[in-house]
């Protein structure tokens, strides 16, 4: 079998590890746009049951996993100047980067092979392939070409979000609820490691255009966000990564 993985993020790597190890003699090739230390983003968090999935399909990269995450039991809400914390709620959490980098080495050290920053743009590229997956997100090549075929029904969602990180040492996942002048807005954040948290900011849309974030620089968008939630960060930044607003979506 001849397999071509049009996407190399978490998902398109990890079928291709399991793949060639699944028969060794199949030739697993994967095309990244990217080059290798590029992502988009900032951690990763998995339940236990999906850490368990990941221990049972391939060990080698569960342990490595397991050497770099994060871990904790509890969730924290903070609403009207009240924390709440509730426990039993086990969850891990990973950098992005760190979790491609532990794919890409078990993928090439399996006998993957990985074309980094290679775009594109036509799957007859892959004629000679007797599978084509796509894993380049939801615009992607694949289910574009077959589109007809494939029928995708795509929901864009008014809220808007924006994914930032912080400095911000956490040890829960934290969930915050601050209403101002402009309206509404919810912060879902969670660690990734001893230092570092993902810091998802969520808002209806007017309250996202009345706060003028419509035209907000990245910059502009970090200020307003470090001031709106400066008693939860104690001072730490919010750092940017491509941090755009965008719109939940549902395929």
């Amino acid at each position: 079998m001849r397999y071509a993985v049009i996407g190399g993020g978490p998902a398109g790597l990890y079928f291709a590890l399991l793949a060639k190890k699944a028969n060794p003699a199949d030739e697993v090739l994967v095309a990244e746009r990217n080059p290798p230390d590029a992502t988009f983003g900032w951690g990763v968090v998995f339940s236990e049951e999906t850490l368990g999935a990941l221990r049972d399909a391939d060990y080698q990269t569960y342990n490595e996993i397991a050497e770099t995450f994060a871990r904790w039991n509890a969730i924290d809400i903070y609403y009207r100047d009240t924390k709440i914390r509730s426990r039993g709620h086990v969850f891990t959490g990973i950098s992005r980067k760190v979790l491609l980098n532990i794919l890409q080495r078990r993928c090439q050290a399996l006998g993957v092979r990985i074309d980094f920053e290679r775009e594109v743009t036509d799957i007859n590229e892959f004629a000679s392939a007797d599978l084509i997956i796509g894993a380049d997100g939801i615009n992607g090549l694949v289910r574009r070409t077959h589109a007809e075929l494939f029928k995708p029904q795509i929901a864009i969602h008014p809220t808007k979000y924006v994914w930032f990180g912080s400095d911000l040492p956490l040890d829960a996942f934290t969930f915050i609820f601050r209403r101002n002048d402009h309206g509404l807005f919810q912060v879902h954040a969670y660690p990734f490691d001893a230092r570092t948290c993902t810091f998802i900011v969520e808002c209806p849309e007017d309250a996202w255009r009345r706060a003028g974030l419509a035209s907000a620089s990245e910059a502009d968008s970090i200020a307003y966000c470090e001031d709106l939630f400066q008693p939860e960060l104690r001072g730490r930044r919010l750092m940017s990564n491509r941090s755009l607003w965008m719109n939940f979506i549902t395929l």
